[in-house]
């Protein structure tokens, strides 16, 4: 008996994932024209009115025909709005997607790792304060290795402006030419035979976020340890301020 002939429809071939010379092309004129429409929003400046097309076509580097092109399709997704006098002004959409980031900011996300590289780097604890009223609170503690070691519970209170983070969270209150230099150490100050290094965090339009910082038994706080603990905790104020959208200008002025 004769065996049927195969009757179904032969499998498509698939898509090779690798991309031709014009796919390769395509995606990198579009790569392009989003780097120059971000140029273009980078533009704007705070507390300036709005900018006609040859000033934004001047600061991002573009020709005019070219800006004009970015500006009607970010126009058309509210990025920037022309209004009837000609000059451009940043649109609403940036405002919905600046709150949409700040409700999905996870303080957790961002501080975490930050205390992680703290203690792998000093091999000290690391700890992250907020402030309650007129205390402050342990917000998150990563413990030191060392057997030997300050102790400190994740949400105990403490007094506020004593102490490195007790300090550190009162630092940008004071008048502008009365604030301390940053990091702020302290040596025994709330605890006897314990040092502290920290430096406060800045988030959203300026506001507090917290204090980040090394905590260590004050034997082991030498001119090495505080040169290096004092490096760490800087960077990863900074680092956290601009994670959090924060403008590190105020810390970066106190160094």
């Amino acid at each position: 008996m004769r065996k049927p002939k195969d009757t179904a429809a032969p499998r498509p071939r698939r898509a090779s994932p690798v991309e031709t010379p014009v796919e390769a092309a395509g995606l990198e004129g579009n790569v392009r024209a989003v780097d120059r429409a971000l140029a273009l929003l980078d533009a704007f400046r705070e507390e300036e009115g709005p900018l006609p097309l040859a000033d934004l076509a001047r600061r991002s580097g573009l020709h005019l025909t070219t800006a004009l092109r970015l500006l009607g399709t970010l126009e058309s997704h509210g990025f920037v709005k022309r209004l009837p006098t000609g000059g451009y002004v940043l649109g609403a959409t940036l405002l919905l997607l600046g709150e949409r980031f700040r409700r999905n900011l996870r303080l957790d996300d961002h501080v975490r790792p930050a205390l992680e590289r703290l203690r792998a780097e000093s091999g000290e604890s690391a700890t992250f304060f907020v402030r309650d009223g007129d205390r402050r609170r342990c917000l998150f503690r990563l413990e030191s290795p060392h057997p030997v070691r300050d102790f400190a519970r994740v949400g105990e209170s403490q007094p506020l402006g004593i102490g490195g983070h007790g300090r550190a969270l009162l630092a940008l209150e004071a008048p502008a030419g009365e604030r301390p230099r940053l990091p702020i150490i302290s040596r025994g100050e709330r605890l006897q035979d314990v040092a502290a290094i920290a430096a406060p965090v800045l988030g959203a339009g300026g506001l507090l976020a917290g204090s980040i910082g090394i905590t260590m038994p004050l034997y082991r706080f030498d001119a090495a340890a505080e040169a290096l603990c004092t490096s760490l905790v800087l960077r990863e104020a900074l680092a956290v301020t601009m994670a959090l959208g924060g403008d590190p200008t105020p810390i970066r002025e106190l160094v």
